[in-house]
């Protein structure tokens, strides 16, 4: 007995990683490793971690150097390689860089004749690129690239497989987030029992607080491919952009109850999108589902996964001519799952799945290969007719304002590919006149459709589809819309795009590479050094400043210096208050962070305040601390840390909740809360000292649903109240909780006067309205929203709106929209647009669009010597709205209160 309860565990793994039929019959070459021999497993009998992939791919190219190419593009956050495999039949990778050319040249039809494409594609092969592992915990397809790229080059006697070799160029990238997937598996293995646990709360699949999904600073890197806000996404862009494939596929994974799903997708469509590009989906749909069909694995098209925003690794592809897909498999998060229907899934079938859907389009690629060809080519040609005939010529972008934000907006601009134009000297358009440095990006090109989707106004999506919406709406069915509505980056960045009838001329040069800062400072000054307020590069200079221990004013009002209105909030570095290396520091400085600094020999002002005035006072280097952990969302968190790190530089001391009691708050000026749903997460203690702390001066910030718990009674630091829907007979709003649930329904309270008991009134309806009124629930709170870009106004004359331009754009999701603080409580500096303004992109219920005019997006509220910030919306959302950089900037750096310990506070001079 003793013997067998030894052997027991070995004889159970053994049985477990018995060797799987991936391809029915398939016979392989022996000189190509396997993933056994390799990292010491069967496909699908563990769960590979990142570097093992990279070491299993580095084997394959070993191995068959003449029929695979490894590459790396990027590195992650932490430091780990990110690579993509180039296979194909030993010809193609011989002539691969004249095979780039080609599609380059079928890419621009100004440079490539019809029967000179034509000439191309009768004999080229087709591009694909597979993209695997973007979300760190959708754990099936990085394995599942292994088998691809083993199967692609070991298979033999397999006429599909020769012919993809022959005509068709594979690209693999079989990691997309090596952070996120480590994250994963470190969890999954230091949980590991005895035997893979099939339960679905088992604590080797319940993944502790971040998870796996995101990449190191928690970003969801399948929404970042319009931005480029990630090194990853950067490094996959370049590299792409060398191939442009004709497709190219993400392979995700949905919950472990579902099947798999391929093309076509769902409503709505980017209207950007062409016919033909629609057709195609079909072709490999299909053929994904002969396969399917021949394993018995059922499988949904056209539901869920939508072809609208562009930021979608498989929205990308779309708008230089190519496709996209995306294929999403049920995820057992671990090596075996017990479904709601008692069923066993496991990690091998999961992905078996994905490796047939990667191989079905491959055959699919080479079956339609000159039709995706030919469709790529005139795609390029109907794009610059389109250019040529509509209304709006070209898109202007002036260089003025935020110069730095237009700069870094033209520069993405150009890492995706878009033909972008900057002015040597000042033209004239339309009547209007635009200075040296703005950008033209004319329509007629290649990326007229790209351009489209990026600066247009708006993105409308199908009617029917919204008719749907509201359909669902109505019967409190939750909607269908997957993502945000409104994305336009010129509003996002908070800078002028305007459209022209009539192509610009004068002296332009193209525009390439990423943006860099370049900065200058004007003169050698004897006085100060002056750095107007209210841009990016301001915004770096500040953080960069503090860190360099330079001793800083900050004027709380505008002055005019030699004929010249600085803003209020404007950076003053005396320089007989400073060391003596100042004024190389500030050239290093200006230089690095691409801010105007402007050299001064006086401190005469002819309007507004002087130097020594009350009304300028010393920046001090905060020290900041931010919550992290449950129950802190981790976007909010992460994006949160990102935009102070990473875009400014300036490090965040990040403190998990749990261990936030014994923080010694004293040592921090500032303490930031992301959103996150903090009711019941601190003790009445902890409470009371971060109540005493802010009193004694500091500053507290809270993000998103941070100001609910804020506001709430128990805390009582922000004036503002969370409402419920209001009524349409226009009473005043019910105050209500966040709700938990999906309906937006929060608890019925009985009315005024109603019978403790017995039966209820009785009533009479004469129409279906008076029944819909009578269902309606007594308390609500508004309907959830996908995401809407929005207008909101400025008030200037606050400490907090230093710098700002009268408008900004936000991104609203969500339901929370805020009462006003009174103002015997507290300020509401930038509020919501009106009604008939508030909409600047995308989709917003008619009822949230009349109720959100005029509240708050930023409240403050004054406790003792510090002050309570609250962003009722995340204005760091993905890290893309720079446009609101400066608010963000503002309130973590600039409190002017009572000279306590507040983040860079000002004292009197």
């Amino acid at each position: 007995m003793r013997k067998l309860l030894v052997s027991l565990p070995l004889l159970v793994l053994s049985l477990h990683a018995q060797k799987a039929e991936f391809w029915p019959g398939a016979q392989y070459d022996p000189a190509i490793p396997t993933i056994q021999q390799v990292l010491g497993h069967e496909p699908g009998t563990r769960i590979t971690p990142p570097g093992d992939i990279v070491r299993y791919f580095e084997a394959l190219a070993a191995a068959a150097p003449s029929r695979i190419q490894l590459h790396d593009y990027a590195k992650s956050w932490e430091g780990r390689r990110l690579i993509y495999a180039v296979i194909s039949g030993e010809e193609n990778i011989r002539n691969l860089e004249q095979i780039k050319a080609a599609q380059l040249k079928l890419a621009d039809p100004r440079k490539t004749s019809a029967a000179e494409a034509k000439k191309l594609m009768a004999t080229m092969p087709s591009i694909l690129s597979l993209s695997y592992g973007v979300h760190g915990n959708e754990i099936s397809s990085p394995d599942a690239a292994m088998m691809t790229a083993y199967h692609l080059l070991a298979a033999r006697g397999d006429q599909m497989i020769d012919n993809v070799r022959k005509n068709v160029v594979v690209l693999i990238d079989p990691i997309q987030n090596p952070d996120g997937r480590e994250r994963f598996v470190h969890n999954f293995r230091v949980n590991e029992g005895l035997l893979p646990d099939e339960s679905p709360v088992a604590a080797e699949r319940a993944e502790p607080w971040p998870g796996g999904r995101t990449n190191h600073y928690f970003f969801d890197m399948n929404r970042d491919w319009h931005a480029i806000t990630q090194p990853e996404t950067r490094g996959r862009i370049q590299y792409l952009r060398q191939f442009l494939p004709l497709v190219q596929v993400d392979l995700h994974e949905m919950g472990g109850n579902s099947s798999y799903f391929f093309t076509p997708g769902s409503l709505p469509y980017n209207p950007n999108l062409t016919q033909d590009q629609k057709d195609q989906m079909n072709w490999f749909g299909r053929n994904d589902a002969k396969w399917f069909d021949k394993f018995g694995w059922s499988y949904f098209t056209r539901e869920v996964y939508d072809e609208f925003y562009p930021g979608y690794g498989a929205s990308w592809p779309w708008f230089y001519g190519g496709m996209g897909m995306t294929y999403e498999n049920a995820s057992v998060r671990g090596l075996v799952l017990r479904r709601s229907d008692e069923t066993l899934y496991t990690f091998e079938e999961s992905v078996k799945k994905h490796f047939v859907g990667s191989i079905a389009t491959c055959e699919t690629a080479v079956d339609y290969r000159e039709k995706l060809l030919d469709s790529f080519y005139r795609y390029q040609v109907t794009a610059i007719e389109e250019g040529q005939k509509e209304p709006v010529k070209e898109y202007i972008l002036p260089r003025n304002g935020d110069v730095g934000a237009v700069d870094k907006l033209a520069h993405i601009l150009a890492e995706h590919g878009i033909e972008i134009r900057q002015a040597k000297a000042a033209f004239r358009n339309g009547g209007k006149d635009y200075p040296v440095g703005s950008y033209s990006i004319v329509l007629a090109q290649p990326r007229k459709r790209f351009i489209r989707a990026l600066l247009d106004p708006n993105t409308p999506m199908e009617p029917d589809f919204l008719k749907e919406q509201e359909r669902r709406r109505k019967k409190k069915l939750a909607d269908q819309i997957y993502d945000v509505t409104g994305w336009n980056l010129p509003m996002s960045f908070n800078v002028d795009c305007i459209g022209a009838a009539e192509v610009s001329q004068g002296s332009f040069e193209t525009v390439t590479g990423a943006y860099q800062p370049h900065g200058a400072v004007s003169g050698r000054a004897d006085v100060a050094y002056l750095v107007p307020w209210g841009t990016q590069a301001a915004g770096r200079f500040l953080t960069a400043a503090l860190r360099a221990d330079l001793r800083l004013l900050s004027a709380n009002k505008p002055f005019t210096q030699s004929g010249r209105k600085f803003p209020s909030g404007t950076l003053i570095v005396m320089v007989k208050q400073n060391p003596a290396g100042v004024h190389d520091k500030v050239a290093a400085i200006a230089t690095a962070s691409g801010a105007e600094v402007v050299a001064t020999n006086t401190g005469w002002v002819e309007d507004g305040v002087n130097f020594g005035s009350a009304n300028v006072g010393a920046l001090k280097k905060p020290a900041i601390a931010m919550l992290w952990d449950a129950p802190t969302s981790s976007a909010s968190a992460g994006q949160t840390r990102f935009v102070l790190e990473r875009q400014y530089g300036y490090p965040v001391t990040v403190v998990r909740t749990s261990s936030f009691g014994a923080l010694d708050l004293d040592k921090f000026q500032v303490l930031i809360l992301p959103s996150g749903g903090y009711a019941g997460a601190f003790s009445p203690v902890v409470t009371d000292r971060i109540k005493n702390w802010v009193r004694e001066g500091g500053v507290l910030v809270g993000i998103g649903a941070a100001v609910s718990y804020l506001s709430s009674p128990q805390v009582g630091l922000l004036g503002v109240a969370q409402e419920g829907l209001a009524q349409d007979s226009g009473r005043p709003a019910d105050a209500a909780k966040p709700a938990t649930g999906g309906t937006g329904s929060a608890p019925s309270t009985p009315a005024p006067g109603a019978p403790a008991a017995g039966p209820a009134p009785g009533k009479i309806f004469t129409s279906m309205q008076d029944y819909e009124k009578a269902i309606r629930a007594d308390r609500e709170l508004p309907d959830s929203v996908a995401g809407v870009l929005v207008r909101a106004k400025v008030d200037p004359e606050t400490w907090i709106t230093a710098g700002l331009p009268e408008t900004l754009y936000v991104l609203v999701d969500g339901r929370a929209i805020y009462s006003p603080a009174k103002i015997d409580h507290g300020a509401n500096p930038i509020l919501y647009a009106g009604p008939n303004e508030l909409v600047a992109s995308g989709y917003l219920w008619e009822e949230n669009r009349k109720q959100l005019a005029y509240k708050p997006f930023l409240t403050t509220q004054n406790e003792g010597r510090g002050v309570v910030v609250g962003f009722t919306s995340d204005p760091n959302f993905r890290a893309y709205m720079d446009g609101l950089n400066v608010a963000f900037l503002n309130a973590v750096f600039r409190y002017t209160g009572g000279g306590g310990r507040g983040g860079a506070q000002q004292e009197q001079q």
